[in-house]
This record gives C-alpha cells, sequence and structure tokens, in this order.
C-alpha cells in the first residue's frame, strides 16, 4: 500500500515540509491512517477546511490527547485558524470538559502561539461582566434552545436550582457571550466535544437540537461525526450516530 496522492497533497496542505518519523519506523500505519483520514473520509461531507480542523481541536481536547492536538493545532494555524479562534475554541471547552483538563493545552497553545510570533495576551472577547452575565447568558440559552429551557428551571428542585443559574451565568453567561466565534460555530464545538468526551449522550441529544435550531443541519453534524471518526474511534462515533437518528429519524422508506 502507498499513500494516495490525495492523502499526499492534504497531508502537506497542513504540514508542509514536515518529516514523519512514524512514517519512517511505522510506515504501514501511517500509509492506513493517512489514506482513511486525509482521502478517504473527506470525500463524505461538505465541511470547509477551517471548520474540520477546529472541530477537530475541540475533539482532542475533550479527549485529553495533548500530543496530537499540538500537532494539528498547527495544522489549523497553517490553514486560516486565526489565533484568537484557536483561543476561544480552548476557552469554550473549559465548561464541558472542566478546567483541570483544559489548563495543559492552554498552556501548549501560549508555546505554539508565541513560536509563531503571536505576542499574548490576545484582545479580550467577553462581553459581558458580573452584573449582566446572568441576564445575557440566559437570553442566549432561550435564543437557542427555546421553551425547554424555561421548564428547565420550573421543574428544578429547590436544592439545585443555582445549578441551573450556573448554565446560564457562567457556561453561557461567560464563555459562550464572547467574541470571536458565532453561535453556530459554538454549537458545533460543543456537539464535537460531547461526542468524543462519550457517557454525555443526555446532553449530546439536547445540543443536536441546538445545532438544528441555528443552523447546523442532520447532514452536517454527520459530517462532522464522519470527519472526527479517525480521531475518536468507532464505538463513539456510533453512538453520535444513534443519537442523531434518536433527535432527528430518517425518513420512512415509502
Amino acid at each position: 500500500m502507498a499513500i494516495t496522492e490525495t492523502a499526499r497533497k492534504k497531508h502537506e496542505e497542513l504540514f508542509p515540509n514536515h518529516q514523519s518519523t512514524l512514517k519512517r519506523t511505522d510506515p504501514e500505519l501511517v500509509e492506513v491512517f493517512d489514506n482513511f483520514a486525509f482521502d478517504e473520509v473527506l470525500r463524505h461531507g461538505a465541511l470547509e477546511t477551517k471548520t474540520r480542523l477546529m472541530a477537530i481541536l475541540a475533539s482532542l481536547i475533550a479527549q485529553q490527547t495533548l500530543a496530537e492536538y499540538k500537532v494539528m493545532l498547527v495544522g489549523a494555524l497553517n490553514v486560516g485558524v486565526a489565533p484568537v479562534e484557536a483561543k476561544e475554541i480552548l476557552y469554550h471547552s473549559a465548561p464541558y470538559v472542566g478546567i483541570a483538563k483544559a489548563l495543559e493545552f492552554i498552556h501548549t497553545t501560549n508555546e505554539v502561539l508565541l513560536s509563531r510570533g503571536v505576542e499574548l495576551p490576545l484582545p479580550a472577547q467577553s462581553t459581558t461582566g458580573p452584573e449582566d452575565r446572568f441576564q445575557k447568558g440566559l437570553a442566549l440559552q432561550k435564543s437557542i434552545f427555546g421553551d425547554p429551557i424555561d421548564r428547565m428551571y420550573e421543574q428544578s428542585p429547590k436544592s439545585q436550582i443555582h445549578i441551573q443559574r450556573f448554565l446560564s451565568a457562567n457556561c453561557f453567561g461567560d464563555y459562550q457571550t464572547r467574541t470571536a466565534l458565532d453561535v453556530k460555530t459554538r454549537e458545533l464545538l460543543t456537539f464535537s466535544i460531547l461526542l468524543s468526551l462519550g457517557g454525555c449522550e443526555p446532553q449530546l441529544k439536547g445540543h443536536i437540537q441546538g445545532n438544528v435550531n441555528v443552523g447546523n443541519d442532520k447532514e452536517f453534524l454527520l459530517g462532522v461525526v464522519t470527519q472526527l471518526l479517525p480521531f475518536i474511534g468507532y464505538p463513539r462515533a456510533l453512538n453520535a450516530i444513534a443519537c442523531l437518528n434518536e433527535v432527528l429519524p430518517e425518513p420512512k422508506a415509502s
């Protein structure tokens, strides 16, 4: 088996003049993976290169695969993901994976950006403060999910209502109201993170509907799962597809 011309070109687009050590030590694995991830998989769906790389970065953070993240971050920057977008993918991931899992990725991202001459800190992207983070976060939640947010508040036991308020003020108010990434992109990132974490199927189903509500349809989301498949493996990809089919059933054959 040899690496296909398409796979070679796509790999070169991301990593110009990169000399893989694995190509010397594990040539068979590299050939299989590159032909699959950089050729065969790319024939399905219509994700733009930049969008695909952003989804992959979010997935790698969720999976805690720091070495691969660093490699793909360089590729993402090479194909047009801006430094501020890369940072926002990280910040966006924090309330989903937890800051303990995000910190190493932040330090690694800073190292990569500084090595490319990017001045840190980057311009501030926050749009809320202590006085309005809850109101703006709740408004954003409702704009994405609608009436179910009101029901979540109505049905929450008094002992747990603070968690609902945390979701509105912190997850949405502190993080998702930030600039640099629009709502559609943020819902795509959340979808990528949740399916890559595994064990988050209830939340994944909710954000499948949220994606649809902001304009990311089933075909688009299936394309995301397809592009993530080489990085997340079949079990999590199949679980994500099962959730997609439950929330958005395939049309019945006539």
